[in-house]
């Protein structure tokens, strides 16, 4: 008799996942250790929760047999009472699944301000923390978002107006990253982790309406409801469509961006506004958004109005001063140029 089918779908995507990182040059090329003899090593991203424990314990039985090895990682974000012993218990859970190396993370999460929102700023100090232990490991990560996660992304980009790259929602792989589960519904990482015995950790944190993502996410039944079942898929098969699109507009706003001197030019001398006004909106948007985040801007903080805003400093010039935006960054148009610099003009370190 097989694996329960919910254990099985989610095995097979892994195997997948797993089998296509040999067509990926990713961060296993940056390690130092013999990857030909010991082979790669994929770190899962867990918080105990049924999504990222499903997904450990499917990488737990896949990497051996595709020759490679499988640990984990669990980050405390210091949010909640009793946060360090949660990733205490998880990075257990993920010992006891066969995964070694296991590492628990204690991070700093900076002030909602500094970082646009609390969402952002736990997910900029989460984002950060994976990246040093892949950089130190020579790692992929694996995370457990799944289909469920992909379309309340998509709804999150409506609602912010933040244009065709938010609408694409996650990838399936991006540079170091992993996301095996995006045609994986939620109810069957639950179901999985009934199957082989595991107890999922039921964060208060994804029950709190104070959050963004809680509130959209009440909102998917209400959905259904209302346009009948389906929604879900409907919504991550239109990111994957856009993501195809929106692919080939940022590499044609990446040419451009070099061609102007990169995006370093944009906060030392500034960009020429007129060479910028040329540009269709698409890419020129793109440029915009791209030197932004560059000084600074917390991406999950940018919005269709801060973007507008820009763009009228080289479409619909009229003396404005600057624009501001999140993070403490700062755009002024200074003798035909656009600048990107902190607030105070002081350039970014």
């Amino acid at each position: 008799m097989g694996p329960h089918p919910a254990v099985a779908a989610i095995r097979n995507e892994v195997r997948a996942c797993l089998a296509g990182l040999a067509d990926l040059a990713g961060p296993a090329d940056q390690g130092t250790e013999d990857r030909d003899r010991e082979g790669a090593l994929v770190l899962v991203a867990c918080s105990g929760g049924a999504d990222s424990l499903a997904l450990a314990a499917a990488l737990a039985f896949e990497a051996p047999r595709a020759g490679m090895r499988a640990g984990g990682i669990t980050i405390d974000h210091g949010l909640q009472p009793g946060s360090a012993e949660q990733a205490r218990r998880t990075a257990a859970v993920l010992q006891g699944l066969g995964l070694s190396p296991v590492v628990s993370m204690p991070v700093t999460v900076p002030g909602p301000a500094e970082a646009g929102g609390p969402e952002a700023a736990a997910r900029h100090a989460r984002y950060a923390a994976l990246d040093r232990a892949a950089e130190q490991a020579g790692a992929w990560i694996m995370l457990g978002h799944t289909l469920d996660d992909q379309a309340e992304t998509v709804l999150l980009g409506l609602a912010r107006g933040s244009g065709a790259r938010s609408l694409a929602g996650m990838a399936p792989a991006s540079g170091r990253y992993l996301r095996p589960l995006l045609s994986i519904r939620r109810e069957q990482t639950v179901a999985a982790c009934a199957a082989q015995g595991l107890e999922p950790w039921q964060d208060p944190h994804n029950c709190d309406p104070a959050f963004t993502r809680v509130r959209i996410r009440r909102l998917m039944p209400e959905l259904e409801d209302a346009l009948g079942p389906g929604v879900a898929e409907a919504l991550a098969r239109t990111a994957a469509m856009l993501r195809a699109d929106a692919d080939a507009l940022d590499e044609a706003a990446q040419a451009e961006a070099a061609r102007l001197g990169g995006t370093d030019a944009a906060l030392a001398g500034g960009w020429p506004a007129a060479d910028l006004a040329g540009q269709p909106a698409a890419l020129r948007f793109r440029l915009l958004r791209s030197a932004a985040l560059a000084a600074g801007c917390p991406p999950g903080a940018m919005s269709s109005r801060h973007l507008v805003s820009l763009d009228a400093m080289v479409t619909a010039w009229r003396g404005q001063r600057w624009t501001d935006l999140p993070g403490g960054v700062r755009c002024q148009r200074r003798y035909g140029r656009l600048l990107f610099t902190r607030a105070g003009g002081h350039p970014p370190s």
